[in-house]
């Protein structure tokens, strides 16, 4: 077990080749990010955004967009900021489950393979904290790993209570311990935050895009 942002710190280096050549619909999932936010949005929350593998394809039809990103992992902004020095981005090294978010300032926000980490009940809190942040017409793309059956989201979880009885003395310590969702339960979830409408835009292999509108 490894805690999360040192997890990703180790693997600085490797990291945008594993998602773009290792992870089944991703460089698709990237694309289609930036395709379906609408064409006037001006403000974007990226929460888990890491070295921005997705802010690089929005960039390319956003180049003016105001960005700020929120990451566990400092080595990953600093990559991040290196890669787009002259764009809007302001990048804060938090946990986002902690950060402050605002109120009504976002025309949109996106996570791209970080929620899967987490468990329902914190999840749902965070979703509650994303619509409160998004403005009134505001949306929220997530693209994540999904699972496909409840028995192999509740094998997931079991296995992740375990490691955690077992090998932690810090329950309340992120650790990097994959739990995905099944597509309904995560749909429901954000329907439970406050989401008026949650739509499954795209699903290759286990990565899935759904759009969910305030």
């Amino acid at each position: 077990m490894e805690k999360m942002a040192e997890f990703f710190e180790k693997r600085i280096g490797e990291y945008d080749s594993h998602m773009m050549t290792e992870v089944a619909g991703c460089c698709e999932g990237y694309r289609k990010m930036a395709e379906l936010l609408r064409p006037d949005t001006k403000t974007l929350l990226d929460l888990g955004c890491g070295t921005g593998l997705e802010l690089d394809e929005i960039y390319r039809r956003f180049p003016d967009i105001q960005v700020v990103g929120v990451d566990l992992t400092q080595a990953m902004l600093d990559r991040l900021k290196q890669k787009h020095p002259d764009k809007r981005l302001t990048l804060i090294c938090a946990d986002y489950f902690q950060a402050e978010l605002g109120e009504g300032q976002f025309d949109a926000a996106v996570s791209f393979e970080t929620m899967h980490h987490f468990a329902h009940a914190p999840k749902r809190a965070l979703y509650h904290k994303i619509y409160t942040a998004l403005k009134a017409d505001g949306v929220y793309l997530e693209c994540d790993y999904m699972v496909e059956t409840q028995e192999e989201e509740d094998a997931l979880f079991a296995e992740s209570d375990r490691l955690y009885r077992e090998f932690t003395t810090e329950p309340d310590t992120f650790y990097h311990i994959d739990t995905p969702c099944t597509v309904e339960n995560q749909i429901h979830l954000l329907q439970e935050a406050g989401f008026s409408s949650v739509k499954l835009m795209f699903r290759l292999e286990n990565t899935t895009l759904l759009l969910a509108k305030k």
